[in-house]
């Protein structure tokens, strides 16, 4: 029984599945993959999140906490790319799980890519909400006509209320502007991998030229005395399983500081690991998804710096708005036009990381399908003409258009961020493993400096995973419960590896003839 549940997946199968009919179409090079790439980092995190963690929880120290989610990003970076340099598939981090930890293992870190995806999809949903109804009041001030979104339809049922700091009703029945966006884009996304890749370049070009007016325009409008006192949640914000051991505390109990800013900040960065999910669908991926991994991660930290720097220097922490920070920043200091133009970048910049994350789904579940992990005749079905999963990205839209409506942006933003730390926490021991049982494996690209690299991965993504609140460990646990439970009476039964059952010493020699 333990031998099954710890079952890998021979490299040959894997190289297996780039061949035949129903694989995805290979038509991404490398600038195309770090579009991707940068369509979904740059998005929610800069453009809404800003507000919530410089207002409630680092202040301007909010730069230095992205200084540190940023490099427990590229510990993780490096570990992905040589693991999607080798074993160039869709799959991400569920593939290389199955390669070095075996089926149960790969089984949680997929189920946990599920609700990293779809989760953090129904967050930027909502993001793209909040901005949309800024951009239609913003017009409706210059045409002097109300255009507000009707109330009752501009908002989840219920959110943190900021004069109680617990969760309350807001009064709205759903946040309609969700439902519209996942709809959308969830067309564009069936019709196809290079019409949905030229939609996000066109989207990446537009948004970063907005960051970068942000940054330049805002500069100009910094006052010192904002970035004073520059840590007044202080420095750390440590927790150990919702338990503050270093720091301040909020009056829910949630860890407050630098660090703590860091944990919640992590889900700015998530994305560049959804370029090493469209391996499968690059012209070059030994070469090309490296590039598109580490190029995206690197260009939008030094542009999350730089636009945390300006918007505390622009506006006192403590009066950040919460919803829009960035285009509200700049109608504080009286620039309503710039407002306009912010808002309409982010509206563009929230829909490419929608787009992607809702890209990168269908096919972390297309990896699970052709493994028999789940229902392949669904999950697995590629279309005969556009060549893209359809049904799972049909079914991906719905959940996220019905989720988003009606959970707020902080809860799903913290659940994303523990699943993501898992899942990266995971990748860097599976290149440990990896380097030990198969060091004669062909690695186009080797992550530097190996053991250190990944285990400065572990311990950075672990420290981040602590400092989140209880609440978010006790959601993990009831997901992963959930997934333990559908592999048990679904998953193992019908797992590809009971199919075609591989001896460890038969695996073994596949792997070297293969290495060779």
């Amino acid at each position: 029984m333990v031998k099954k549940l710890l079952a890998k997946k021979p490299l040959r199968l894997l190289l297996e599945e780039m061949e035949g009919e129903n694989r995805l179409r290979r038509v991404l090079g490398p600038v195309a993959l770090t579009s991707l790439g940068i369509g979904c980092i740059i998005g929610t995190g800069i453009f809404v999140m800003t507000g919530i963690s410089a207002h409630n929880l680092a202040g301007p120290a909010l730069s230095v906490s992205f200084v540190v989610a940023g490099i427990a990003c590229i510990f993780a970076a490096l570990c992905y790319a040589e693991f999607a340099s080798m074993v160039p598939v869709a799959g991400s981090a569920f593939t290389y799980a199955y390669a070095t930890l075996g089926e149960l293992a790969a089984w949680i870190i997929g189920w946990d890519l599920v609700l990293e995806y779809t989760v953090a999809s129904c967050a930027v949903a909502h993001g793209w909400s909040q901005y949309f109804q800024e951009f239609l009041r913003t017009i409706g001030h210059f045409l002097h006509v109300d255009l507000s979104f009707p109330a009752k339809f501009s908002a989840t049922p219920f959110n943190l209320l900021e004069k109680t700091g617990h969760y309350g009703w807001t009064g709205s029945y759903l946040d309609l502007p969700t439902i519209i966006i996942a709809a959308i884009i969830t067309m564009v996304l069936v019709k196809g991998i290079r019409e949905s890749a030229g939609f996000n370049a066109g989207m990446v070009i537009l948004k970063v030229g907005i960051v970068i007016f942000v940054i330049i325009c805002g500069a100009f409008y910094i006052d010192p005395r904002n970035w004073h006192p520059f840590a007044p949640y202080g420095w750390t914000g440590i927790s150990f399983f919702g338990k503050t051991v270093a720091g301040m505390t909020a009056k829910d109990g949630a860890p407050l500081g630098m660090f703590a800013g860091a944990a919640i900040m992590f889900f700015a960065y998530i994305g560049f690991d959804s370029v090493s999910t469209h391996a499968e669908e690059a012209r070059n991926p030994q070469r090309d998804v490296p590039i598109g991994i580490i190029a995206s991660l690197l260009i939008c930290t030094v542009l999350y710096i730089a636009v945390t720097v300006v918007l505390t220097g622009m506006v006192s922490y403590d009066k950040i708005d919460l919803e829009a920070p960035v285009s509200n920043a700049f109608a504080q200091i009286g620039l309503p036009w710039a407002q306009l133009l912010v808002a309409t970048g982010a509206i563009v910049g929230i829909t490419s990381v929608l787009l992607v994350l809702m890209l990168s789904q269908p096919r972390v579940l297309l990896a699970m399908a052709r493994d028999g992990l789940v229902p392949e005749s669904f999950f697995g079905a590629v279309h005969e003409r556009f060549r893209t999963p359809w049904k799972s990205t049909i079914l991906t839209g719905c959940v996220v258009a019905t989720i988003a409506a009606f959970v707020p942006l902080r809860i799903l933003a913290e659940l994303v961020n523990i699943g993501t730390l898992l899942a990266f926490v995971i990748v860097c021991l599976a290149v440990l493993i990896m380097r030990r049982t198969h060091p004669d494996a062909n690695r186009p690209f080797r992550c530097p400096w190996v053991p250190v690299i990944p285990i400065l991965g572990v311990l950075m993504c672990a420290l981040l995973m602590f400092s989140l609140p209880s609440e978010n460990w006790i959601r993990l646990f009831v997901w992963l419960a959930i997934g333990l439970f559908i592999y048990a009476f679904y998953g193992r039964r019908h797992s590809i590896m009971r199919r075609h059952p591989h001896d460890g010493k038969k695996q073994a020699v596949e792997d070297r003839e293969v290495a060779r």
